[in-house]
Order: structure tokens, then C-alpha cells, then sequence
């Protein structure tokens, strides 16, 4: 067994949280609404908010009941996630809607649960308000994407603490969200699910 070194010399890139929604209709089907939400503590751009959320995955979000946009309290960190990490995610790898999606300004920013199973991300914006909730957790793992598997951007190690949610509620305006979790395969875990929550997320350059 290899000894770990009690310190990671390499740079940090950005640490918080980034819990995600990936939606569908039917395990089979594509995704029909994608979330990423980002609560950055620290990062190149200082701290912030992202809450992106696309409904229109495959469109670019001109049909206002089905909008693709992310509210922010920090433009420059938003445009930072995007373009470097969110850009590079499975779900919205090849997706032409990140280049059309509308960063707009966010505030009031708050999370609320009970810690053991639920989780509430709500902020609002000029687009409306925004409420994101994770039920009904599952498992909790450690997810370390490093070395000969590294983070999907292909740059980074990726360390972050895990929480699968098997139901959502997720609101834009008081207007549920289409689809729903399903099961997936995420870092060697079959059962892992499309709603989930990322605490203690850190990214580092490798």
C-alpha cells in the first residue's frame, strides 16, 4: 500500500459545493432538465453563487416556460465554472445550450434542511425565484477522481463527500422542473443517482 502524503502540494483551482440534478422521464430517455448549483468559497474570482439550471437541454431556452439561465452573485466566477468545469460535465458535455444560456443576476442565496435527509438550495433572481430540494438520501461516499482517473475535465483531481437523493423538488417560479433521478454508474458506483449532493468539493490543477 502506498503512503499518502499528509499535504497535496498541487494548486486549488476552487472549493465549495456542487450538488446536481439530472432529470429524465424515463431511465432510458434523455435528460430533460440539468442543475448545477455552486456555493464557491473560494476560487480565482473569490466567493459566490451559480445556480444553473437548463430546461431546455437540447434547445437554447428561448421558450420562457422552459428557460435555460444562471442566476449569480458573482458574474466572473460564473463565467469561470462554465467555461472551465460545468462545460466539461457529462450531462452537458456537447450540450449547444450552454452557449446560449443567459447569466443573470441572483441574490438571497440560502440552503435549509434537516442534515440527515433533506437539502434545500433557494435563491432569486431576475428570472424569478429558484428552490432545488434533494429527498429521500441514499448512500454517502467519498468520491476522489485523481491521478490515472482524473476529473472530467481532464486537468484537475476532483475530491468531494457524496449524497445520493433518489426524489427531488425543484421549482422555477413556483413551476416544477420536468423529469426526475434515476439510478446511474458515477467513480465505480452502479446504484449512484442523478440527483445528488457534493459537499466539501474541491477541485485541484493537476
Amino acid at each position: 500500500m502506498t503512503t499518502r502524503p499528509p499535504m497535496n502540494p498541487r494548486h486549488v483551482e476552487w472549493s465549495g459545493e456542487n450538488p446536481g440534478m439530472y432529470l429524465r422521464e424515463t431511465a432510458d430517455g434523455p435528460y430533460v432538465s440539468l442543475i448545477s448549483f455552486a456555493r464557491v468559497v473560494i476560487s480565482p474570482h473569490g466567493r459566490g453563487h451559480a445556480a444553473i439550471v437548463v430546461l431546455d437541454p437540447d434547445g437554447d431556452g428561448s421558450d420562457p416556460a422552459r428557460p435555460n439561465f444562471c442566476a449569480t452573485d458573482n458574474e466572473p466566477l460564473a463565467q469561470y465554472l462554465l467555461g472551465h468545469f460545468v462545460h466539461h460535465f457529462l450531462a452537458f458535455r456537447g450540450k449547444r445550450c450552454l452557449d446560449t444560456l443567459k447569466i443573470v443576476p441572483g441574490w438571497d442565496f440560502a440552503a435549509s434542511g434537516d442534515g440527515r435527509t433533506t437539502h434545500t438550495e433557494s435563491c432569486k433572481s431576475t428570472l424569478g425565484q429558484v428552490a432545488l430540494t434533494w429527498n429521500d438520501w441514499g448512500d454517502q461516499y467519498m468520491v476522489e477522481l485523481t491521478g490515472d482517473k482524473p476529473a472530467v475535465t481532464g486537468t484537475h483531481e476532483m475530491f468531494s463527500m457524496f449524497i445520493d437523493a433518489r426524489s427531488v423538488d425543484a421549482t422555477v417560479n413556483g413551476r416544477p422542473i420536468a423529469g426526475r433521478p434515476f439510478p446511474r454508474s458515477f467513480a465505480g458506483k452502479a446504484d449512484s443517482s442523478t440527483a445528488f449532493l457534493a459537499f466539501s468539493e474541491t477541485w485541484v490543477k493537476m
